[in-house]
């Protein structure tokens, strides 16, 4: 019995014998496999309020348990937008963070986790934990631990190499521009 990206492959097998189709086996499926989690993360984190870009900077904020300048902040998040300015903004208006100055940056800022930010992300990070053991049980834990390396393996894998029509600098093995993630 196979998935969709079984018969995909067997099709493009099919019409397209001079191509390799495997490792749609692989990026399918991963991509697949995103939608769905994006999809499941923002309905746990609906009833809280909160949309993946707001949980995902108010964790950081809480895992780190400190104040973070909005740079900082844009690095240790799973974001992709360079837009970290808004959002915080857009925090700010809910009371969830505050900005502070920087003690040692006159220009600069940090962000600071208020207290209704803290109780509100304390409560969803326990849903959000709670859905990703849920997740992870479809596996058993010799599989889940090797998915998780794996996983590990392509991101780094990507993060380091350059994507389609993007050429390499001499010594530089990745986008410019782009972040590990």
């Amino acid at each position: 019995m196979g998935d969709l990206i079984d018969l995909v492959i067997d099709q493009w097998r099919r019409v397209r014998p001079d191509l390799d189709p495997r490792g749609m086996g692989t990026s399918g499926r991963a991509l697949r496999v995103a939608k769905l989690l994006e999809r499941r993360t923002e309905e746990v984190l609906r009833p809280f309020g909160l949309s993946l870009w707001q949980f995902d900077v108010l964790a950081t904020l809480r895992r780190t348990d400190c104040d973070l300048s909005p740079g900082e902040l844009l690095d240790a998040t799973m974001l992709t937008s360079g837009a970290m300015t808004h959002r915080i903004d857009r925090l700010e208006a809910a009371s969830l963070v505050e900005r502070r100055p920087d003690p040692d940056d006159r220009r600069g800022v940090r962000v600071h986790l208020t207290g209704a930010g803290r109780r509100l992300v304390d409560r969803a990070v326990e849903a959000r934990f709670e859905e990703a053991s849920r997740i992870e049980g479809v596996l058993d834990p010799g599989e889940a631990e090797t998915l998780a390396r794996l996983l590990a393996k392509l991101e780094l894998g990507l993060a380091n190499r350059p994507g389609p029509g993007v050429r390499a600098e001499s010594g530089d093995d990745h986008q410019r521009g782009s972040r590990p993630r």
